[in-house]
């Protein structure tokens, strides 16, 4: 990998950077130790009784580091009598203070907890999303300016042996930072490390570093540049992992996964928060999940596999090129293929992949998720299949099929180059990870490679071939197939959003074959397509995860905007319970719903509010007249069962 896009020790073998130690409160993390897991209080700080309560819920769940809001001094120095009460209850958690626009409130937190979280856009910076062109004159008197601020709390974190974690957050950068940078992973990047060469000047290092953002892409390129950027400058300070805002359910972990499990794959990471809007003490077991997926990765009995230097760019986004074989590669968004070689299956299984036969008009419903192709092997239906669905046969038992215009062949290997008979319009020719030949794929011309992992192949080792590929100029489309078995279905959501959904962030998969099927994988996997955004389906929730900042109740709010607005595919909607966390947080959502006051709530289109203060009650239709009112809405389905459904004859 050349220095220029280097970000990682390995993009082949897992090998986890080498960070310094930073001690937090007596559990160190970076250097060696273990990835930390913690999580936050959604309670009010000074509700001293419930924030201890919930701190001991997230210890208890598996948080190894408690947070905790402090947006003003009371806050603040309420964390002692939270500290104090938890202390004398036996747990010894280091807690952590969430700081925004209040560097007193910093201050006074830095004398009584282990840690501070700041955020640069938030902290010192002025944020009014003004359009100013700044010279370099201007440029440094806004750092002199920043130094001044920020200095104080660098001196008392110093003095008490308070770590600090410098934390930016995509959509909350500076007009500074804005009007130089744009809002970009560099603008992120230089952001962090404006604050950090303050905190060198006092000759303070024990820094934390994030980069959140609540799309997964922007968060990983983000991460990636500031590793590449400290590399440059010989600095090596851990890194805190999270996807901000990712919402609740199905959709926050797999956006979460993708987001944190592309970066921990490269070795990146001293610690991670999953953030859910649902209560704190959820989070913790599923970063304990993805965090146990690389405990002994590293093992020295694992064989290690060749390097190769990176042919693209990992801080920008780029679908790799290929030609187009029909609907597959070129242009075409990623295909999904299911597998029911090993079943008959009827018309409750075609439902389970989005297609659901009404008998009694003879029609097939097919939904926004419905699958594109469906590998039978050897199998013949006793159905007829809706036409939209391809079929793809093994070869030897498509060959021998009379009328095979609507299937496709697939070839094992070689078996493609001595075939007699191909399609006309696309050719599967399946081939191992760790049986990989470059010899025989330069072969193969109007042909889609399937990339067969089996159970083991980790992310890099799919983006070990692929990266040949684009070496070798080989522009033929790739399926990544990869089989689930035996694993639960959490473990299923998570890793699979990690394998495919790095893949996808990179550009590097036209279509995903996944094992085993069921409703769940299915949802699964078009739910890793819609949160890497290459190929949308549905409604896109940004929300929060609640703290003790929040104006109203997040997760019953999320359910009813979602049952509202979840049919307006391709939408992205911001649900943010305060000020701090909107409009900045929701960088590139379309509109936003804010909590600006008690029993208030403020909408934005994009990062412009356009209704303030409206009350609570009323928020919602405002927030469905402000969609009509800009032509995007549409009207849902009369009932459930045809929501996102269009119709479409059975072929005879």
């Amino acid at each position: 990998m050349s220095h220029q896009f280097k970000y990682c020790p390995s993009l082949t073998n897992y090998i986890r950077r080498k960070s310094r130690v930073v001690d937090i409160g007596g559990v160190p993390l970076g250097g060696g130790y273990p990835i930390r897991i913690q999580s936050m209080t959604i309670a009010p700080t000074m509700n001293t009784a419930e924030s201890i309560a919930e701190s001991i819920r997230i210890i208890e769940s598996g948080g190894e580091y408690v947070r905790l809001t402090a947006p003003s001094i009371r806050e603040a120095e309420n964390l002692k009598n939270i500290r104090d009460g938890l202390r004398k209850q036996g747990y010894k958690q280091p807690l952590i203070a969430d700081i925004h626009f209040t560097p007193n409130a910093a201050i006074a937190a830095a004398k009584i907890v282990e840690k501070v979280r700041i955020n640069p856009g938030n902290y010192a910076d002025r944020k009014k999303f003004q359009v100013k062109e700044y010279t370099d004159e201007t440029y440094k008197a806004e750092l002199e300016r920043i130094y001044e601020r920020f200095s104080p709390l660098v001196k008392v974190c110093k003095e008490h042996g308070t770590a600090m974690r410098i934390g930016t957050n995509h959509g909350s950068l500076s007009d500074r930072i804005l009007n130089r940078y744009g809002d970009t992973p560099l603008g992120m990047v230089e952001s962090a490390l404006e604050f950090i060469r303050i905190c060198e000047d006092h000759t303070y290092y024990d820094i934390v570093l994030s980069m959140k953002a609540s799309n997964p892409l922007v968060m990983v390129e983000a991460y990636r540049l500031l590793v590449n950027r400290m590399d440059a400058e010989n600095m090596n300070y851990p890194l805190h992992l999270g996807v901000t805002e990712a919402g609740e359910g199905e959709d926050a972990r797999i956006k979460s996964a993708m987001g944190i499990g592309a970066l921990l794959e490269d070795g990146l990471g001293d610690t991670i928060r999953v953030s859910l809007t649902e209560p704190p003490e959820f989070e913790s077991p599923v970063a304990r999940r993805i965090v146990n997926r690389y405990h002994n990765r590293s093992n020295n009995n694992v064989p290690k596999k060749p390097e190769i230097s990176s042919p693209v760019n990992p801080f920008v986004y780029n679908r790799r090129e290929t030609y187009a074989a029909d609907t597959i590669g070129g242009s075409e968004v990623p295909r999904v293929i299911v597998d029911f070689q090993n079943i008959n299956p009827g018309y409750e299984d075609f439902k389970i992949i989005g297609y659901d036969y009404a008998v009694e008009i003879d029609k097939w419903n097919m939904s926004e998720t419905a699958a594109d192709f469906v590998y039978l092997g050897t199998n013949e239906t006793s159905i007829n299949l809706p036409p939209s669905l391809s079929k793809i046969f093994d070869y030897g038992h498509w060959s021998g099929i009379k009328n095979n215009k609507s299937a496709f062949p697939l070839y094992k290997g070689e078996e493609y180059l001595t075939a007699e008979k191909k399609s006309e319009r696309i050719n599967f020719v399946i081939v191992s990870v760790s049986e990989f030949d470059l010899s025989l794929v330069r072969k193969l011309t109007k042909a889609v490679l399937v990339l067969d992992g089996g159970s083991t192949a980790a992310m890099s080792d799919y983006r070990r071939v692929i990266f040949q590929l684009i070496h070798e100029a080989i522009k033929i489309p790739v399926i990544i197939k990869h089989d689930y078995t035996n694993l639960d279905e959490d473990e299923f959501q998570l890793y699979s959003a990690i394998d495919f959904g790095g893949l996808l962030l990179d550009g590097l998969s036209d279509g995903l074959w996944v094992n085993p099927v069921s409703e769940m994988s299915h949802r699964t996997v078009f739910g890793i397509l819609q949160a890497s955004r290459t190929r949308i389906s549905k409604t896109e929730f940004i929300s929060c995860p609640s703290c003790g900042r929040t104006l109203f109740d997040l997760q019953e709010t999320s359910a009813m905007i979602r049952e509202k607005t979840g049919h307006l595919k391709g939408l992205k909607i911001g649900i943010m319970g305060c000020i701090v966390n909107g409009p900045g947080e929701m960088a590139d959502a379309d509109y936003g719903y804010v909590g600006t006051g008690v029993g208030k709530i403020t909408l934005y289109r994009g990062k412009e509010p356009v209704k303030r203060n409206i009350p609570t009650e009323d928020a919602v239709e405002y927030l469905i007249d402000l969609i009509k009112e800009d032509g995007k809405w549409i009207e849902a389905p009369v009932t459930a069962e045809n929501s996102r459904k269009v119709v479409i004859k059975e072929k005879i």
